[in-house]
């Protein structure tokens, strides 16, 4: 059977992760990650994609030979717009759909069109390329979850709640059912995805039913530099009394609110916490907001399915703070949650931490993107 190299490239508005993996066409149907190779990660846009890809083929630790030996090249895309609704290789007119829907997600469907231009000029325009839209996912949500409540006019023009971190809320709806042998189950999953960016999805059976980011990611949760969902009539206010301009308010949204905002330190989860045990009022704000958004929004997906069996805690904060994943469960035992202080403490890698006597199930996954971009390009190939 054929072996396959397939690059995985997950481009964010200013960082680029990349996983080389070594595939044969029976890996489409597995679930864990597997034949991953190498992985680099950059935090800024100074360096170009043929910098961060260098070791893999000069060096001492090189595994190729040339960049000729890559088979293909996936890639996350954050927007799909109302048309990209499934991954699909990457011809003239998805890098047109992806331009289109850039409007929504400037910042980062414009790091994953830089990403596919940058890989076209690295590997040659006959190396096929695939993309893996967050918004796919979503695709499943009944009208009633994606339609706003404004004139019935929006919703022709294409103005409609989309949802993102599609690629990982997939990935651990279906690494759950697998950790909870629960194959046969009517399984009701809400995926808490916490990291820079934030967002929860109800899941059911393995379909998005209800989710938090909306038209754009500034919806939803707080992050940690953006507002998540606030009153309009802010933003009314704002512009009509306070100086502000659409570009400022832009800014204002997405890059001086969240944690950052309003802690007055950092948008890092973990920055917050120091500055929280170091008695600094506002960090404690920031922290105390954050985790009543989340848990509200918990009790939400869980409503839109009718109950819920299984709570997953994934990304950056997910998978690294005991102490919030705490602070958020403390008061979710109405929903048959009970937490087991030590092995919340203790977790290493994929793990269910909920206490024997918790009707629901509490489990930290470990976010797999790139591994879920790399079958969807094995699987389109």
């Amino acid at each position: 059977m054929a072996v396959l190299k397939i690059l995985a490239l997950n481009a964010g508005s200013s960082s680029l992760k990349a996983s080389l993996f070594e595939l044969t066409r029976s890996d489409t149907d597995r679930s864990r990650p597997h034949g991953l190779l190498w992985e680099a990660e950059r935090a800024d846009s100074q360096h170009s994609l043929v910098e961060l890809l260098a070791p893999l083929w000069s060096g001492r630790e090189a595994m190729l030979s040339s960049p000729s030996e890559i088979d293909a090249v996936g890639h996350r895309v954050v927007h799909g717009g109302s048309d990209l609704q499934e991954s699909a290789p990457v011809t003239s007119e998805v890098l047109a759909e992806i331009a289109r829907a850039a409007e929504y997600a400037p910042s980062h469907n414009a790091g994953a069109l830089g990403a596919m231009a940058s890989a076209t000029a690295l590997f040659g325009a006959d190396v096929p390329q695939v993309a893996v839209f967050d918004t796919a996912f979503h695709r499943t949500l009944p009208p009633a979850a994606f339609t706003y409540a404004g004139p019935y006019a929006w919703l022709e023009q294409g103005i409609r709640r989309f949802g993102f971190h599609g690629v990982n809320h997939e990935y651990v709806s279906q690494r759950a059912r697998e950790l909870l042998n629960a194959h046969d189950t009517d399984l009701r999953v809400v995926s808490c995805h916490l990291g820079s960016g934030c967002s929860l999805a109800a899941i059911r059976n393995g379909e998005s039913v209800d989710t938090t980011m909306g038209f754009t990611p500034l919806d939803g949760l707080p992050m940690a530099r953006r507002s998540g969902a606030i009153d309009p009539g802010i933003l009314l206010h704002l512009l009509r009394l306070g100086g502000a301009t659409v570009d400022s308010l832009d800014d204002l949204l997405n890059h001086d609110s969240g944690l950052a905002g309003l802690s007055g330190t950092s948008g890092d989860m973990r920055t917050v916490l120091v500055a929280v045990d170091a008695g600094n009022d506002r960090a404690r704000l920031a922290l105390d907001v954050f985790v009543h958004h989340v848990r509200q929004g918990i009790a939400a997906m869980a409503a839109s399915m009718g109950g819920v069996n299984a709570l997953v805690f994934t990304g950056g904060i997910g998978e690294h703070s005991p102490r919030v994943r705490a602070e958020i469960c403390a008061s979710l035992g109405f929903l048959g949650v009970v937490l087991d202080e030590k092995l919340n403490a203790g977790v290493v890698d994929d793990a269910d931490i909920a206490d024997g006597r918790s009707r629901t199930r509490v489990l930290v996954i470990v976010a797999q993107e790139n591994w879920m971009i790399a079958r969807e390009c094995l699987r389109l190939l």
